[in-house]
């Protein structure tokens, strides 16, 4: 498992990270989330010794300067971008592969899992975004690594390359790695993530399952589909119930489980066409989690 214990970073009078603390599981996928000048890169930065700070962080025990080979125990995606752009994709891997006495087979072998096997011999140069986080991935899968650590994965990849790379890293998860992935793609991570690392302003907000993070930031809602939406709206108002309207002949009651609703339906004699519980969204959670602590904010025109 990746291990992170009180982990903080200052910048002046600034504090980038404050004593994060988590633990991030193997065998599952784990997002990483956190608005805009959350601390997420910096902590990714410091957990490779990239940057420099207090606490401590382990990987199976040990820190990152202490693996004798680290390209073996973690596989890093941080900038998909910080490659010579006058190799070709082959040589930047058999460049790694060298460095961490990685065989040269193994070279082809994550060009064509990750896709680039026709590409192999093009500079990196004209490669477009997408392309460059394939080769990404390809470098931070070289070594086989127990741990994999990705920063924004999904950016720039077309439909079927995040359907790929989703695949990829539960295929990853399911063999018994860490997997430790950063994205602002929620929709993604709701669908990819089984647990949640979530910060704010360098502050742990939250370390636990998806499920658990959506209901503990969010409430569900039963939604009734009426002929009758004004006077059940007023028969449950008096008895005490949440309910909104939201379209001429659909109402959303809160706080309350079907079977209630179905019971008021009844006693107030009103035919009902439609009932069923709706649950907030990971993207409402995250919201309702990170409010206080969104820096950057717009406001549509």
């Amino acid at each position: 498992m990746i291990s992170i214990q009180g982990l903080t970073k200052r910048y002046g009078d600034e504090v980038a990270v404050d004593h994060l603390s988590c633990t991030v599981r193997p065998g599952v996928v784990t997002g990483f989330l956190g608005p805009n000048g959350a601390g997420k890169s910096t902590t990714m930065r410091l957990m490779l010794g990239l940057d420099h700070g207090l606490g401590s962080v382990t990987f199976g025990g040990k820190a990152y300067r202490e693996l004798p080979n680290p390209v073996r125990t973690v596989g890093v995606l941080l900038d998909a971008r910080a490659v010579h752009p006058g190799r070709t994709a082959r040589q930047h891997l058999r460049m790694i592969a060298a460095g961490a006495g990685i065989d040269r087979r193994r070279v082809d072998e994550v060009l064509g899992a990750v896709g680039l096997d026709e590409a192999a011999a093009r500079r990196i140069g004209g490669f477009s975004l997408g392309m460059h986080q394939r080769l990404g991935i390809a470098a931070a899968l070289l070594g086989d690594p127990e741990h994999v650590i990705l920063d924004e994965p999904a950016n720039g990849l077309d439909p079927e390359g995040v359907r790929w790379m989703r695949s990829l890293l539960r295929e990853l998860a399911d063999e018994g790695r860490t997997v430790f992935v950063s994205s602002h793609l929620l929709s993604e991570m709701a669908q990819l993530a089984d647990d949640l690392v979530v910060i704010g302003e360098g502050r742990l907000l939250a370390a636990e399952p998806v499920a658990d993070f959506v209901d503990a930031h969010t409430r569900t809602h039963v939604v009734v589909r009426t002929a009758q939406a004004d006077r059940f709206r007023d028969w449950l108002g008096r008895a005490g119930f949440q309910v909104r309207r939201e379209e001429p002949d659909v109402l959303v009651v809160e706080g309350a489980d079907v079977d209630e609703v179905n019971e008021a339906a009844r006693l107030a004699e009103v035919p009902v066409r439609e009932l069923h519980t709706s649950r907030s969204s990971l993207e409402d959670a995250f919201l309702h989690a990170t409010a206080d602590t969104t820096t950057y904010r717009g406001e549509a025109a």
